[in-house]
């Protein structure tokens, strides 16, 4: 069965520039950012590290993080603000956990923010454990969104382990649904009625390690994907769809076999295709953000897309139906601050957006010019 075609190489749409300047710097790794009601914004980075970033400053947030796993890709990872966090202070993060530096799992765990935003603590158990983690680190996923409907949603990463993807009884490779206080799956779940809890959980499957979640107005969800050597995707999910990514072939490959196609129509005649595709390109996209607001002139309803290995952000022209018609890359924001991560628009309607060098980190306010 022939792939479906999806745009690949970029289709400028012409006009307008956006503008950049820097919000903040001095972070290492700043993996995600969570706006709270007074406008400022924790952020998380990825070697064991919360910061509270307000008026320009950054300050760090004191938090017990010492048993979270700071190896490879792994170590604190998304950042929800939880919906009532006016009346909780509650915030939600994405951790690879280890015990006795033994590797044990990615989970997700509850804070509360302190009234001075100087220190945060653990509230009750994790919500959700048993995320698969590589010793590595490598393909720890981990980036939270919150539905219209008010679901918490949360892409999970294969561990880079063949059979992953395609168990519906393990919850790496996917993106899962539950409920933000309690993590239990919600009764409307594709797979709510199974018998087995974790498959309760998925909203999809069949993903490798999907880094970005973007909510679009009128409650469609769409997911940025890492590839191998190439196709990286932008996924449109829906309800019980499987993806198509099986390094394992089966279930008779022992390795795990990256020369597969990512969507593998093949094997999966119903995977759901790409809206978009990398083609030969390596872009390792992470963040993803719908731009909203009238402050966007033609960028409004464009999805605004980070790239790590492609040091860029992708804007995506997206149609009513979740087709993308076209794609650019502005030019201020081309190979201009190194690797981009987090995407994650402000309550000032501006797009922020975190660098991932390793060495003072920024974070960038991107608007409209």
């Amino acid at each position: 069965m022939p792939a479906p075609q999806v745009p690949q190489a970029p289709k400028p749409v012409a006009g307008g520039e956006l503008r950049v300047e820097v919000a903040a710097s001095g972070l290492q790794h700043g993996w995600d950012i969570g706006f709270l009601p007074d406008g400022s914004a924790l952020v998380t980075q990825r070697p064991a590290r919360l910061a509270l970033l307000t008026g320009g400053q950054v300050r760090p947030v004191a938090a017990d993080l010492g048993d979270v796993l700071v190896e490879g890709e792994g170590g604190s990872m998304g950042l929800l603000i939880h919906p009532r966090f006016a009346e909780n202070r509650h915030f939600i993060t994405c951790q690879t956990h280890q015990a006795g530096g033994r590797a044990v799992d990615v989970r997700l765990v509850t804070w509360r923010l302190a009234d001075d935003g100087a220190s945060a603590q653990r509230v009750g158990e994790p919500l959700v454990t048993g995320l698969p983690v590589n010793p590595s680190g490598r393909h720890s996923g981990c980036r939270p969104g919150l539905a219209a409907d008010g679901a918490l949603l949360v892409s999970t990463g294969d561990a880079a382990r063949p059979a992953t993807s395609q168990d519906r009884f393990g919850l790496g490779g996917k993106v899962l649904r539950m409920n933000v206080d309690t993590g239990d799956p919600l009764p409307d779940n594709p797979f709510a009625s199974s018998p087995n809890p974790n498959e309760r959980l998925l909203l999809t499957y069949g993903h490798r390690n999907p880094q970005g979640v973007a909510l679009r107005p009128g409650g469609q969800v769409f997911v940025s994907e890492h590839g191998p050597d190439r196709d990286d995707e932008v996924n449109l999910l829906r309800p019980g769809g499987n993806y198509g990514w099986d390094p394992s072939r089966g279930g008779t490959e022992d390795s795990y076999d990256e020369s597969v196609p990512m969507t593998d129509l093949r094997r999966f005649p119903d995977a759901v295709p790409a809206v978009w595709s990398s083609g030969r390109a390596r872009e390792a996209p992470c963040g993803a953000a719908f731009l909203t607001g009238p402050q966007w002139g033609r960028f409004d309803d464009m999805l605004a897309v980070t790239a790590l290995r492609g040091t860029k952000l992708s804007l995506y022209a997206v149609n009513p139906d979740g087709s993308v018609r076209g794609t650019e890359v502005p030019a201020a924001l081309d190979g201009t601050y190194g690797r981009l991560r987090a995407a994650r628009q402000g309550p000032d309607g501006a797009l922020y957006v975190t660098t991932s060098n390793g060495d003072d980190d920024k974070i960038l306010r991107i608007t409209a010019g």
